[in-house]
Formats: structure tokens, C-alpha cells, sequence
């Protein structure tokens, strides 16, 4: 099998791109299964850590809508709101993402995002005043 086409089988494999698929390749000498093994362990520690940071972030949530006093919580991007939803309706949509190891895993993935991206997460509460938390 010529290099081109372990290349090839990365990629279709792993969804890798060329460059990582090369890498790859080469870090296993060659080795097309050592490649294949190497880049899966690599998925699942980043999965794991996603999920991690998923569970982290749903914990936090909870944690600020037991406290009470809350009223809407809102997901920002400096001063921009993208995301507004009242608090019990979060609290109902935590209750399906702790019973979902699916969401958690999406939620995981949103909380890197939102670390890459620099978003907030502001807590409106029943007398007017409002906290912001990082989503790190």
C-alpha cells in the first residue's frame, strides 16, 4: 500500500486532514495500524475532556438555579445576546441533559467553544441584578 493511500485510509477513517493524517503516518513509522490506534486514543481523551468540561459547565448551571432568585439566564459574546432562556426552562433542559450522555458530550463541546470564543454566561436574578461567569 503506498503512502497516498494509508494517507487515504486516515482520512476516511478518522476524518483527519491530509496534514494530520501525515503526521500521523509518520509518528508510527509507517505503520497504518499504529496510526489508526494512536489517532483514537487521541479522540478519546479530547471526548473525554469535552465531556469533562460539559459536566463541569452543567454543574455550575445547576448550582446557580438551586440558589434561586434567578430569572432568565443568557449565554453572551461581549455585548451581544445569543442565547435568552428563562430559568425554569433551563433548569427542565439540564434535567434532559444530565439523563443524556450524548448531550453532556454536546454541551462539552460548546463549553470549548464558548472558551475559544470568549462568551459569558450572565444570571438575570428576580430583583434586577445580574452576575457574569466566565464559560471556562
Amino acid at each position: 500500500m503506498t503512502e497516498l493511500e494509508k494517507i487515504d485510509v486516515l482520512r476516511e477513517r478518522l476524518g483527519l486532514s491530509y496534514q494530520e493524517s501525515k503526521e500521523a503516518l509518520d509518528a508510527a513509522q509507517g505503520d497504518l495500524i499504529e496510526a489508526l490506534i494512536s489517532m483514537e486514543k487521541k479522540s478519546k481523551a479530547w471526548e473525554d475532556k469535552l465531556t469533562n468540561q460539559g459536566e463541569a459547565l452543567i454543574a455550575k448551571i445547576k448550582s446557580i438555579i438551586q440558589k434561586g432568585n434567578v430569572t432568565k439566564i443568557r449565554i453572551k459574546k461581549e455585548d451581544e445576546t445569543v442565547l435568552e432562556i428563562p430559568a425554569t426552562v433551563g433548569a427542565l433542559g439540564l434535567v434532559g441533559i444530565l439523563a443524556s450522555t450524548p448531550l453532556t458530550f454536546v454541551a462539552g463541546i460548546g463549553t470549548v467553544a464558548a472558551a475559544m470564543n470568549q462568551y459569558k454566561l450572565e444570571i438575570i436574578k428576580d430583583d434586577g441584578q445580574t452576575e457574569e461567569e466566565d464559560l471556562v
